[in-house]
């Protein structure tokens, strides 16, 4: 999730040079990594396993394959003309001044209600250890913890968050090799059942919830994915992003691969799907049921620090993003203010202000689950748009630019036609939303953002041409 911080710094970093940040090869190749493990695995994969069983493992290959063709466009674009830092470059450029707009807001809406996901998951695994502690209270400090680091640590941000995808990273790999030894050991849980891979069929089959409970999947799974396009946004602003950029697009089915279908196939052999709380995080749970109440601590604390990097680097990157949109004229202009520090300090507040309605929502909704299913679906929706946008500029390149796409050495394949499938395949998700009821709250709900945007659009409009 450091990548959108990279992305809207290099965005911004023309208009003042306190905040250019150079992130290392190191740190993108890694950080890459890392942003594939989201929390959405962490913390939504016990909710998908409840409502489609193993067939969640195709929902996520599915998907991943769906993003890797938005990615490939992405990466086309970005190196058709490398003056472009980001896909709201590109929307501005090839959809108008609209779609710049509606995606650079859009996507700072994106990592504030996706901070507030974190925010929740993370007064879920604080109960872990501290089941007397209000989920509230939790909540509210954490918000303040992050407001404190972001003052202070802008010099240390890449640095800090390239431990954290590393701490993610080992923990993933580990857990898949634990899961594989006890499979082998045929492992005796105290559910009673034996670590197996005949787990994954024996208990309903692969489709235990029917084509149904398949469909209703992929709401989180979704959410899951989110921040895969910051891979390529942050390799395109390497040295060298002809090579850096296809490397890090091609990896993308790899890692789906690694660290969503290993793991949760892993997870489902040793304790049977339906053993497994819906409300809980599996990865930590897991260990609780094979008897290792330990490595269970290690884990929760791995997944915590996993919902404060993506919480931290979320909070980091929203201010950075009101930054570079005050500096273009589309929020107000106190967000273009830098404290001492170089630091958009009036951004910072006001996003933080934000993640507080997540402590607001967990006061009057107690139950973490809820509030995270309702909160990752707003979150879902909006990044479905983000990437609908990026393959919608896709499709006005191809029309408009037929040179640059014949010149293009980093062609999407089957361009066009995967396109239209993809755009498909996210209206009919949007669909598929409507089939759970707290989903479907969450649906009702988005496009109030939209109608916000487009009267603030038509006011900025008016403001300009008065000028």
């Amino acid at each position: 999730m450091v990548d959108n911080v990279k992305e809207v710094d290099d965005l911004t970093s023309g208009h003042d040079e306190g905040l250019r940040r150079n992130l290392t090869n190191r740190h993108i190749q890694l950080i890459a990594i890392g942003g594939a493990i989201g929390t959405g695995l962490f913390m939504g994969s016990g909710k998908t396993i409840s409502l489609a069983g193993p067939s969640i493992i195709f929902v996520y290959m599915i998907i991943g394959f769906m993003l890797f063709f938005v990615m490939r466009a992405m990466g086309e674009l970005l190196l058709s003309n490398l003056e472009y830092k980001s896909f709201s470059d590109f929307a501005a450029d090839l959809l108008g001044p609209w779609a710049g707009f509606f995606t650079g807001w859009t996507y700072w809406f994106c990592w504030v209600v996706t901070g507030i996901a974190d925010v929740v998951a993370i007064s879920a695994y604080t109960q872990f250890w501290f089941p007397e502690l209000s989920q509230w209270v939790s909540s509210l400090l954490c918000v303040l913890l992050l407001l404190t680091l972001n003052l202070a640590t802008v010099k240390l941000f890449g640095e800090m968050e390239f431990w954290f995808a590393m701490v993610k990273i080992v923990a993933i790999v580990a857990l898949i090799i634990l899961g594989a030894v006890l499979v082998f050991m045929h492992f005796p849980s105290p559910s009673g059942s034996v670590a197996s891979f005949t787990n994954l069929w024996d208990h309903g089959g692969m489709f235990p919830k029917g084509i149904s409970g398949f469909f209703a999947g992929f709401q989180i799974a979704v959410f899951a994915f989110v921040g895969i396009e910051l891979v390529g946004t942050t390799a395109a602003e390497t040295k060298n992003p002809q090579v850096v950029l296809p490397r890090a697009m091609n990896a993308i089915p790899i890692r789906i691969i690694m660290f969503y279908v290993f793991s949760l196939i892993m997870i489902m052999s040793v304790t049977p799907w339906n053993a497994i709380a819906a409300d809980r995080s599996p990865f930590v749970e897991m260990f609780v049921l094979v008897g290792f109440p330990a490595a269970a601590s290690v884990i929760n604390f791995v997944v915590l620090t996993s919902a404060a990097s993506s919480a931290n680097s979320g909070v980091f990157s929203t201010s950075r993003m009101l930054f570079g949109l005050a500096k273009q004229g589309d929020a107000p202009a106190a967000f273009a203010h830098l404290s001492k520090r170089a630091v958009p300090a009036t951004g910072l507040l006001f996003s933080c202000i934000c993640l507080l309605s997540g402590v607001v929502l967990i006061y009057l909704i107690p139950n973490v689950m809820t509030v995270f299913t309702l909160v990752t679906t707003v979150s879902a929706i909006l990044f479905m748009f983000i990437w609908s946008i990026i393959l919608c500029s896709y499709l006005k390149y191809r029309k408009t630019r037929p040179k640059l796409h014949a010149n293009s050495t980093y062609k999407m394949p089957l361009g066009i036609i995967m396109c239209w499938v993809c755009l498909v395949f996210f209206a009919g998700v949007i669909v598929l939303l409507r089939l759970q009821p707290d989903t479907l709250q969450a649906l009702m709900v988005t496009p109030l953002w939209f109608v916000l945007l487009a009267i603030a659009y038509q006011f900025l409009l008016k403001k300009k041409q008065s000028a």
